[in-house]
């Protein structure tokens, strides 16, 4: 597991150690952000299901300008600080110990808005919906914010929100990505 492209690409990732957590593969990480756009000029990420922090160290690497990373696991905590240590971008995250519903409360208390999230859970959630309508409802998505759904390819995830739109749906393997973007493909 590596950084694929930008400005710490090459660099090793470490994974969490056990089965608690799957990490996207790179083949799949490099197809995702070949699709949301290779690179950013700033924007700011959230990651709610950080694991290793693999999502988010990537979209910094490639030009995002901040990352809110969080995870409810200490172990991926640990290695998410190594991580971010080694890729040189410890400054320009948060990082938080929580689960993703009161850490979606915490972001909409301080009035923060995003232009990425990355939802991966463990596949046995199936927490999608619940955390987009969050997102939505509380304004935490800036015009045109995309949501990137990691998740079994078995899954479908059909949203029932006005002004979240699907613009994609790949499947890779055992792994799917879908694709939302509020305010629809403009």
């Amino acid at each position: 597991m590596r950084v694929i492209s930008g400005s710490a690409k090459g660099r090793p990732l470490k994974a969490v150690p056990g089965q608690s957590t799957r990490p996207t593969s790179d083949k799949v990480k490099e197809a995702l952000f070949s699709m949301i756009g290779p690179y950013f000029t700033g924007g700011i990420a959230l990651d709610l299901f950080a694991g290793t922090g693999g999502l988010s160290i990537e979209a910094l690497s490639r030009g995002v300008e901040r990352a809110i990373m969080v995870d409810a696991n200490p172990d991926s905590i640990r290695i998410i600080r190594h991580n971010l240590s080694i890729t040189g971008f410890t400054e320009q995250t948060e990082l938080y110990r929580n689960d993703a519903v009161r850490a979606v409360k915490a972001l909409l208390k301080r009035g923060i808005t995003v232009d990425i999230v990355f939802l991966d859970p463990p596949y046995k959630l199936h927490v999608y919906d619940s955390l987009i309508q969050l997102l939505d409802a509380g304004g935490a998505l800036n015009d045109q914010a995309i949501i990137v759904c990691e998740h079994d390819a078995e899954l479908q995830i059909a949203l029932d929100i006005d002004d979240i739109q699907l613009i994609r749906h790949t499947v890779y393997g055992d792994t799917a990505i879908t694709l939302f973007r509020k305010g629809g493909d403009s």
